[in-house]
């Protein structure tokens, strides 16, 4: 339990974390969201031991600095509590279900503008020796995120036992929908991971890890992946003037954005390809991996590039003014 919990409701939260992990689930960012459910409930109802229609309806209210998707998110985690408590014969109060329907459009980098920000990255010299082992870290979790189109939790929670180095494969354990699925890294990745290893090794060899934070048995968090990030980003010329500002997550969109670019300019159908793309990153369907391309800016001109039919079913329009 990474967490301490000193509501009323810890005994609880610390139940259903247990029993959740205990049927195979990593509970991880729900748990966080406990957590922060733990410090509310301790702040604003301290002498409260049932979880009430108004300690919900206050929980509910959505945050200045949130957006609807994670205030649903942090509405499903205290239903889920409110269900476990009900199973146990006592009294809470269950909030109504609430699906997250907004879909966030992210900023998709162009290949120039990751190629700056790789330079930067690498260039990036840390002031202490824990930070510049992180620097390292960094430096090889963004190209896994960017090359392989790997979620952030995927990589964060990598062990070293968990990687194929002499034939460039990964194996990713109970990922987002509980599922397992192999993935094969490009020639130049397998090269440069086999050196990480090697560093990693070096100054980490007792940690099964193979991205430890400061802590060398936790992982690394994702505050200090996405502040390494921004960070780096920062320091463009360009960062100031995009109309999104970008995270680690975007590195995964660039990734199947420019695998079905490609596809499109070397006429390889995006019907048969898309399947074994979904399969690749870890999705339910083809139709759940086909929505990143509606982010692509240069769909539509590879479409017109490819067209072979307008011209013969639309008619070209001429100006007939001057015939009257």
């Amino acid at each position: 339990m990474r967490y301490s919990f000193k509501s009323a409701f810890a005994p609880h939260i610390i139940g259903l974390i247990q029993q959740k992990q205990a049927d195979g689930f990593i509970y991880h960012s729900n748990a966080v969201l406990l957590k922060k459910f733990d410090t509310f409930c301790l702040s604003r109802f301290p002498d409260t031991d049932v979880i009430s229609r108004d300690i919900v309806a206050e929980w509910a209210v959505i945050r200045s600095t949130e957006g609807k998707n994670y205030r649903n998110s942090r509405m499903y985690a205290l239903r889920q509590l409110c269900l476990y408590i009900l199973s146990l014969g006592l009294e809470a109060y269950v909030p109504h279900d609430i699906g997250s329907n907004d879909k966030s459009v992210l900023y998709i980098p162009s290949q120039e503008e990751l190629s700056l920000f790789f330079k930067q990255l690498d260039s990036w010299i840390s002031p202490t020796q824990v930070t510049r082992r992180i620097d390292i870290e960094c430096r090889v979790m963004f190209r896994l995120y960017y090359c392989c189109g790997l979620r952030l939790s995927e990589v964060r929670f990598l062990r070293k036992e968990d990687v194929d180095f002499e034939n460039g494969i990964l194996t990713i354990l109970n990922s987002k929908g509980h599922k397992d699925r192999l993935v094969y890294l490009p020639l130049d990745g397998i090269t440069q991971l086999c050196e990480y290893r090697k560093v990693i090794e070096n100054i980490a060899p007792e940690t099964p890890l193979m991205f430890p934070g400061q802590i060398l048995s936790h992982p690394l968090s994702c505050s200090t992946i996405e502040r390494r990030f921004e960070n780096c980003w920062n320091r463009l010329p360009f960062s100031q003037s995009t109309d999104k500002r970008p995270t680690p997550h975007c590195l995964r969109h660039a990734f199947v954005v420019e695998r079905l670019n490609d596809w499109m300019r070397q006429g390889i159908s995006l019907n048969e390809m898309l399947p074994y793309l979904s399969k690749f990153l870890g999705h339910k369907s083809p139709s759940e991996t086909y929505y990143y391309y509606h982010l692509v800016n240069k769909a539509f001109s590879i479409v017109r590039q490819k067209d072979k039919v307008s011209n013969r079913v639309i008619p070209e329009v001429f100006n007939y003014e001057g015939n009257y």
